[in-house]
């Protein structure tokens, strides 16, 4: 079978439109600044907990992080507790993108940058789950609780670990699953609890055991509206989104998507996770721009340039 040559125009076009594409999905994630940040994380010299090699670098630098997020988010609303301190505390409505940005630089700074840096961001989030507290139906919340740190942990790590299984572009042996679930743990218990798994078993048994607590409640149905019909983006950008948004939802555990209040007819599921594929693809197209990729190879070049 031979391969489709585009005409020299076309394919320019083509070009054009994934450089654009690139360029204002890495701004929504990383913020205007990007190019800044990167340098701070990639540029320093230090040393780092993970290298290239490590699983953990595989999963956080693939496109089914954008998939994973947002079933990250979605799992972890399950906790009223921890949806409680979301709901009243969080600028994920005012701000989403600053949240998420938020949320992208911590993932990046633990996993590429600098000990020192990822110690002093880790120390900044502590101050601020300290200062987070509150009461939902009677009952005290603090963001600094291990027990919901600990849940909020276990809910990330199982949504990236799924997402990189079913939606990424390359794979990982049970021994780098495992691998990963010990690096990602890691760092999160840096923020207040211990110990975090360290076996995908050890995952699968921590989450069981947040199960008795789990319910939707209205902020956790308010945030599946937000993100379902609510996103801040435009009505030509939705249709990829909403692909991620399914891949996130079929992949979710039956019983969430039931506490959700999210039916499937048979094999909807698959269906679901069909979409999250493309949406994942369509990502990892954008992300193959050669000046993003040219970009990403300087950052690696220097961080190992670092190293040595």
């Amino acid at each position: 079978m031979t391969s489709l040559v585009l005409p020299g125009p076309v394919r320019r076009a083509r070009d054009a439109a994934r450089h654009r594409a690139a360029v204002q999905l890495r701004e929504k994630v990383a913020g205007e600044d990007a190019r800044r940040r990167a340098d701070g994380i990639w540029g320093k010299a230090g040393e780092r907990w993970f290298s290239p090699e490590d699983p953990i670098w595989r999963v956080h630098l693939d496109a089914s992080m954008f998939v994973a997020g947002i079933r990250a988010l979605l799992l972890q609303s399950l906790h009223p507790l921890a949806m409680a301190g979301v709901d009243e505390h969080s600028s994920y409505r005012d701000d989403p993108w600053g949240r998420l940005q938020q949320t992208s630089n911590f993932i990046s700074t633990t996993t590429f940058g600098t000990i020192p840096d990822a110690q002093r961001l880790l120390a900044r989030v502590r101050g601020i789950h300290r200062r987070v507290h509150g009461t939902f139906e009677g009952v005290d919340y603090r963001a600094d609780d291990p027990h919901l740190l600990a849940w909020v942990h276990a809910a990330e790590a199982d949504s990236f670990l799924t997402c990189y299984r079913a939606f990424g572009g390359g794979s990982l042996t049970e021994a780098e699953a495992d691998t990963y679930v010990a690096q990602i743990g890691s760092v999160s218990e840096q923020l207040g609890f211990d110990p975090a798994p360290r076996t995908v078993t050890e995952l699968r048994e921590a989450l069981a055991s947040y199960r008795p607590e789990l319910r939707s409640t209205p902020a956790a149905r308010s945030a599946l509206r937000f993100i379902l019909w609510e996103p801040p983006l435009p009505m030509a950008a939705r249709p990829g989104y909403l692909s991620l948004v399914a891949g996130a939802i079929g992949t979710l555990p039956p019983y969430a998507r039931r506490m959700l209040g999210i039916r499937t007819l048979p094999g909807g599921a698959a269906l679901l996770r069909g979409a999250g594929t493309a949406g994942a693809k369509g990502v990892r197209w954008m992300l193959s721009d050669p000046q993003v990729q040219a970009d990403r190879r300087v950052n690696q070049a220097t961080d190992a340039s670092r190293r040595s």
